[in-house]
């Protein structure tokens, strides 16, 4: 079989003007979440919450799409405590809801518990805390590697605690 190499390459170039003749997608708007600043902030507050509590921890804060804004950890902080931190954060924010109240709901919701085991990037154990503004859900932060997440989650609270009457 003969093959006609220019009609190939024709019918390449022709379908590749097709790529270029469509339109480009719109842009999306940022995914509403805490300023920089603020994201900072809350961070630096749950890191010393939980270092003056004598633990080594890391915050995560992501925005309301689940990006990362700020990682922080303490020196010492384990790998593990870092990855539950953006865990706890991105869980939260997955089901609008603090971390601790999911710890306790799949203790008798099994279907919850089996969604939650079947996603590595989740963690339900207590310090994932939201961001709210006026009843809309704009971010959360994660705390991760203290010893009991009860802890976690008293150091999250404290930073969100001192920026959330300047969020927007």
């Amino acid at each position: 079989m003969k093959v006609n190499r220019s009609a190939i390459f024709a019918m390449l170039l022709s379908l590749s003007g097709l790529a270029f003749a469509q339109t480009p997608p719109t842009p999306q708007p940022p995914a509403r979440g805490p300023a920089l600043d603020l994201a900072l902030e809350a961070a630096q507050v749950a890191i010393d919450t939980c270092k003056a509590r004598d633990q080594k921890a890391a915050v995560s804060v992501v925005d309301s799409a689940g990006v990362l804004k700020v990682l922080l950890a303490t020196d010492g902080a384990s790998s593990r405590g870092v990855a539950s931190s953006t865990a706890k954060a991105v869980t939260a924010l997955t089901f609008k809801a603090p971390t601790s109240q999911l710890a306790e709901r799949v203790k008798s919701d099994k279907e919850l518990a089996d969604k939650i085991a079947a996603n590595t990037a989740w963690n339900a154990r207590a310090g994932g805390v939201l961001l709210v503004v006026d009843g809309e859900t704009i971010g959360a932060v994660g705390v991760g590697g203290a010893r009991g997440s009860d802890v976690d989650e008293a150091c999250g609270l404290a930073g969100v605690q001192k920026v959330q009457s300047r969020l927007r």
